[in-house]
């Protein structure tokens, strides 16, 4: 029988996660991360250079999930809906198990200086992908910008919302969140004037 399994990466993510909230980053081991996996350490460094490499595991995909919607709006929509597009294309696409990697990385990430400061590095990932693809379609760069970073803004405020273990209810699907949090976005900037 095979030792591969399909699901490798996301055992190991999961694992990592667990071990960061029970013993600390600081005290969590590539070799302890693997074990828990069931997986062996070579197929860990197959997935990534390091520990931390944990924290930024989706952020190519999530990127690319954006910056796929935004493509997708229709041409004469405007920096804002075009990015609304980009936010309901990636947040459709994330599921319960993002939902409970999201709850692990967050209670992770609040106990550590590094993983924050890497996280915060994941924002700027994202923002750069959203503007990219909006300058591709021809906005300004000055309002590629605002608008991209109000796109990051409205996906952690809705993926934190979603994600919140004080929840007593179900938060149902990330999409209503985030297009709930990038219209709260919009209105609090139109007050801005």
């Amino acid at each position: 029988m095979p030792r591969w399994k399909p699901d490798a990466r996301q055992r190991l993510v999961v694992a990592a996660l667990q071990l960061f909230a029970e013993k600390g980053y600081d005290a969590t081991t590539v070799a302890e991360i693997s074990e828990r996996a069931g997986l062996t350490r070579s197929t860990f460094h197959r997935h990534f250079g390091d520990k931390r490499d944990i924290l930024t595991a989706g952020q190519e995909t999530l990127s690319r999930l954006l910056t796929e919607g935004i493509d997708a709006a229709p041409a004469d929509a405007t920096p804002m809906t075009a990015v609304a597009a980009g936010l309901e294309h990636a947040s459709r696409r994330m599921t319960s198990v993002n939902r409970d990697i999201g709850t692990l990385m967050h209670a992770a990430i609040e106990a550590n200086d590094e993983l924050r400061q890497r996280d915060a590095s994941k924002s700027t990932g994202m923002a750069a992908a959203m503007t990219e693809a909006l300058l591709g379609r021809g906005v300004p760069q000055a309002s590629a910008y605002v608008a991209a970073e109000l796109g990051v803004l409205a996906f952690r405020l809705g993926f934190t919302r979603w994600t919140d273990p004080t929840r007593d209810d179900d938060p149902g699907e990330l999409a209503p969140l985030t297009r709930a949090a990038l219209d709260e976005l919009r209105a609090a900037a139109a007050e801005l004037r």
